[in-house]
């Protein structure tokens, strides 16, 4: 999986990076290396939560998106993290439930063809 780390209004450390790159490790062993991970750390000026992470994570056919806002960029992308992990591992038992449902059926339609006539005795 391929990780590209953005910052908006904010200079992203190789630290950050690094830190980005071991929170989404796993995720990266769930999906495809093709895969692409986005990551945007923005300084947002408005008071309160001022740390907005997005993470935008392209797969083969289907992005999935997970935006969270917190007082730290490290919390961010901690949250983001758990979200995009969510996400991630729902996707892929729709995938697999989907692949099995069309395992069954296939199954169940070659059963149909071999069925054999038995004799009835009376």
């Amino acid at each position: 999986m391929q990780i590209e780390v953005k910052g908006r209004n904010l200079q992203v450390t190789d630290e950050m990076r690094e830190y980005v790159a071991r929170r989404f490790d796993k995720i990266g062993k769930q999906v495809s290396e093709l895969a692409v991970l986005e990551i945007e750390v923005a300084d947002e000026n408005v008071p309160g939560d001022p740390v907005a992470a997005e993470a935008v994570l392209h797969l083969k056919g289907t992005q999935l998106r997970a935006k969270e806002v917190s007082k730290d960029a490290k919390h961010a992308i901690n949250l983001v993290g758990d979200n995009m992990e969510r996400q991630v591992k729902r996707h892929r038992d729709k995938r697999r439930g989907r692949r099995e449902t069309r395992a069954a059926v296939e199954e169940s339609r070659q059963g149909e063809v071999v069925l054999e006539e038995t004799p009835e005795t009376l």
